[in-house]
């Protein structure tokens, strides 16, 4: 059996999952064949098919923090590093990519320079043009990002594929495992929304909600990293 997961590390904001769904709603969206996706909520306590069943995974953002070493943070990492050594395909984003960085070695933290929001610029850099992922997207495009934490640090080994002035571990790759710290399941209701909703924390922590709103813009390009992403994962055994 190949089962292809989306691994659930936190809820959304209340307010907007009410609104507007959640993390594994807005995942398969924009999937290819959403339908053949299972959840897991590791956050819930559910458990996570062996590695061997797994034909691949997406892992979700999450209002955690890594750093705080939750217990079923630290068990869904010790699944990420059995999953890489059998060369499952993984997909982290946000949490997920910081958890993977994490797992595999890396340093996770705070910024020292606070929260990247709203959306933003980000550049493929030239290690990516060959990559079978993210190669395919321009030199530049735009992404939503909303993050605290960062990965300091890359895993070793671990080739980076796409940064900003911001934010150098805009994307990585570990073998057959991809991390973004960007969300490229955020559609533009979404983004607006987080916006509006932390406009308090935002503006406590030095940024101006009012202008990232204003900058709210379309991210095409790394929503399609969902759907490119599950073509890559092998085909189910006939």
């Amino acid at each position: 059996m190949s089962v292809k997961l989306i691994i659930k590390t936190g809820c959304t904001l209340p307010r907007l999952a009410a609104e507007q769904g959640d993390f594994e709603d807005w995942i398969r969206r924009e999937l290819s064949d959403a339908a053949g996706w299972r959840v897991v909520n590791v956050t819930a306590g559910e458990e996570l098919p062996p590695p061997a069943d797994c034909a691949g995974a997406v892992i979700t953002g999450s209002p955690a923090m890594v750093s705080e070493r939750a217990p079923w943070s630290e068990a869904t990492a010790a699944w990420l590093r059995a999953a890489h050594a059998a060369k499952v395909p993984l997909l982290g984003i946000c949490y997920g990519h910081q958890l993977l960085a994490d797992a595999l070695g890396g340093e996770v933290g705070y910024h020292p320079h606070g929260p990247e929001v709203g959306s933003v610029e980000v550049e493929r850099l030239a290690e990516a043009a060959a990559d079978p992922l993210l190669g395919e997207l321009p030199v530049r495009f735009s992404a939503h990002v909303i993050h605290w934490q960062t990965v300091l640090r890359l895993p070793p080994g671990a080739e980076r594929l796409a940064g900003n002035a911001f934010e150098p571990h805009q994307a990585f790759r570990p073998g057959s495992a991809w991390g973004v710290q960007f969300h490229p399941e955020f559609d533009q209701p979404a983004m607006r929304r987080y916006l509006e909703l932390l406009h308090d924390r935002l503006s406590a922590a030095g940024r101006d909600p009012q202008a990232l709103l204003a900058g709210v813009r379309p991210t095409p390009e790394a929503a399609g990293l969902l759907a490119r992403f599950a073509a890559l994962l092998p085909a189910p055994a006939a």
